[in-house]
């Protein structure tokens, strides 16, 4: 075959049912479900991922707390972010690192990503966390798809909260010690003193 005509077959735009991935409107739908979670944990706003959870889930967070109920969700959120909250603000970006799996017979799918949780604390510290995560998402009875477990995790031998409490260990632990050899020196001196 001549390179020229060669070469325009390759520039040729594919058909659009070639290009269209396989099961698209699936994940389109199972995409929505990804962008409700993390703008609504984002906007703090976190009954509105419900409609996207199952009644069923069975999701572990970061922190290893387990949750079994959308309410159990929606309350882990408000206890740690909400306005009496342990810390000011979560914001999470998610992406998926490709398709999710679908099963067989497309009534569930196993999807795994990265993800990034940005934490704001109460005195207006930030720290960065980088995630991964494993969702399993499942077509229920009214023939929609909903979250159906997750489980997010990070690295705890690189994890910023950790370096910052490692660091305040040390520098209480310094002070201390400078306390202390100062008390000590102060005793020492005061007590020779009324020897003499």
């Amino acid at each position: 075959m001549p390179r020229h005509l060669l070469v325009a077959l390759l520039l040729c735009p594919l058909p659009a049912y070639a290009a269209q991935e396989p099961d698209h409107e699936i994940h389109q739908e199972l995409r929505a479900i990804l962008a409700t979670v993390q703008s609504s944990i984002n906007a703090g706003n976190y009954d509105a991922m419900l409609s996207v959870v199952s009644k069923d889930i069975r999701a572990t967070t970061i922190n290893q707390e387990v949750m079994s109920s959308p309410q159990e969700v929606s309350a882990y959120f408000e206890r740690w972010f909400g306005p009496e909250g342990y810390l000011k603000k979560l914001d999470m970006s998610l992406e998926a690192d490709a398709l999710t799996e679908l099963s067989l017979d497309k009534t569930w799918g196993l999807t795994r990503g990265s993800g990034m949780e940005r934490y704001t604390l109460a005195d207006g510290r930030r720290f960065d966390m980088k995630t991964r995560w494993t969702a399993t998402m499942a077509k229920e009875s009214d023939g929609k798809w909903r979250l159906r477990a997750i489980h997010i995790g990070t690295d705890f031998l690189d994890n910023p909260l950790l370096a910052a409490a490692k660091a305040a260990v040390w520098k209480y632990a310094s002070a201390a010690a400078a306390g202390g050899l100062l008390l000590g020196g102060a005793l020492s001196f005061f007590l020779g003193r009324r020897k003499q």
